[in-house]
């Protein structure tokens, strides 16, 4: 529920407004006097303040000034209310930060009309410092190793550049969140974010989620659609995987690059846009380049910034540090009271390969409190069986190269055998292989089933 606080000193308004902005479904409070609604925003996050402009303790627009002086995540948005309202005080109300300016007597449709808007206003200051928060290099980079460190340094030189970036790194690694640091960081943080993952859309769509489509260009479709495009100018657009676009696509897109110029699909008047470009991939472009499916002179143009986000297992010294705030932050989601982890349980998670990244240490936390809800110190004993096997085994233990390989290919069938819970044609799915080619894989490194 909205919280709105009503400052006038004709008591009639304060109850008039009270009841009807209550049947409306939000909470008011009243105050009279400057004096006593300063008291009250300092003890409630009200979402809006009407302030009326005469009150008999100090000018409305002084106490607009304190109150706008707050910090931006807690102050509400203020309108100024006023029996004697002037284009002066409109302005001079405005420049001091007030979301609106109503005259009296009250207009009932245009109050809510304006109190409605100016609580969606607080509501998307709060999300852009929250999105600004979480986004920011310090909190998205989690982790001292020396790794973490080099890109942290490097988002900070370049993020405020407009040179484009190509993110490079393993499925899990957190490309996209690098992404978003780098636009939280850069000239364009104020502007709007877009990501498009290319490697999630059917080739037949792609044109037109990118380039967006008009009327009749898809049959069966919606009239219109802005492609992402178009809904990133003046900010960032992120391609996620764009290694996974097709030939016919990237042409596409190298013109549009050039040019900052395209035309939708099905449409005839083209559109200029000013954005900044971060795309991703898993892949070796240029090993993509050599096979004929990416485009060498696309790739010279997004390789401007390369950036490389390294694996789990190269960065294992910060485990410790990303299991903690995986903790503190399924605690919060679950209403978990703060849990520890204890020594032997970190032990094995730092012998784990883990081919999944941190996406993949993320789901084992979460997973780990989900099936232990009663327990605040986790220990070696409830993680995954696969953990375990990892731990008791190091490179020290294999003579040769291919013992080496079939461990690490055995330990990763097991762990999606069982986020397959034991079903097979599910586990080959997740692997990529027909049912068949897995029993074969199976026999050969001596996994059954009931393992």
């Amino acid at each position: 529920m909205n919280h709105v606080l009503v400052v006038d000193d004709e008591a009639e308004i304060r109850t008039s407004l009270q009841e009807i902005l209550s049947e409306e479904g939000y909470a008011v409070t009243t105050a009279a006097t400057a004096a006593e609604a300063l008291v009250l925003i300092e003890d409630v996050p009200y979402d809006v303040v009407l302030l009326d402009i005469w009150l008999p303790d100090r000018d409305g627009l002084d106490v607009l000034a304190d109150i706008h002086a707050l910090a931006p995540e807690t102050r509400p948005e203020v309108v100024i209310i006023s029996g004697h309202g002037t284009i002066e005080s409109a302005v001079k109300a405005t420049k001091l930060g007030a979301y609106d300016f109503l005259e009296k007597p009250l207009s009932l449709d245009r109050t809510l009309i304006v109190l409605k808007n100016a609580v969606d206003a607080r509501r998307l200051r709060a999300e852009n410092i929250e999105f600004k928060r979480q986004f920011s290099v310090g909190s998205v980079l989690t982790g001292e190793s020396i790794p973490v460190k080099a890109l942290r340094q490097q988002i900070r030189l370049m993020a405020p550049t407009n040179g484009r970036v190509l993110i490079y790194g393993e499925s899990g690694t957190g490309k996209e969140l690098i992404a978003r640091a780098i636009h939280a960081e850069s000239l364009r943080r104020e502007q709007v974010f877009v990501a498009l993952n290319c490697a999630a859309i059917p080739e037949a769509h792609i044109e037109s989620e990118l380039f967006g489509y008009r009327h009749g260009a898809r049959p069966g479709g919606p009239p219109e659609q802005r492609g992402t495009l178009e809904r990133a100018d003046g900010g960032s657009l992120f391609l996620d995987e764009v290694g996974d676009m097709s030939l016919k696509t990237q042409a596409k897109v190298l013109s549009a690059l050039d040019e900052q110029l395209f035309t939708p699909v099905g449409g005839t008047q083209p559109l200029r846009v000013d954005v900044r470009l971060i795309a991703s991939t898993n892949k070796d472009l240029e090993e993509e380049i050599t096979k004929g499916n990416f485009r060498e002179d696309l790739f010279y143009r997004l390789n401007v910034v390369p950036f490389f986000v390294p694996p789990l297992r190269e960065r294992k010294e910060d485990i410790p540090l990303l299991v903690r705030e995986f903790l503190a932050e399924f605690g919060r989601q679950y209403g978990r009271p703060r849990m520890e982890i204890g020594e032997d349980a970190l032990e094995t998670l730092a012998h784990y390969h883990w081919p999944g990244n941190v996406r993949e240490l993320k789901n084992v936390i979460e997973r780990v409190l989900i099936l232990n809800p009663r327990t605040l110190r986790i220990e070696r004993k409830h993680l995954p069986p696969l953990m375990h096997k990892a731990a008791t085994r190091s490179t020290e233990d294999f003579s040769t190269l291919q013992q080496a390989r079939d461990a690490y290919e055995r330990d990763y069938i097991l762990k999606k055998i069982e986020e397959a819970r034991n079903n097979v044609s599910r586990a080959a799915e997740l692997l990529g292989l027909e049912r068949s080619h897995l029993y074969r894989k199976m026999k050969a490194l001596g996994i059954s089933v009931r393992e």
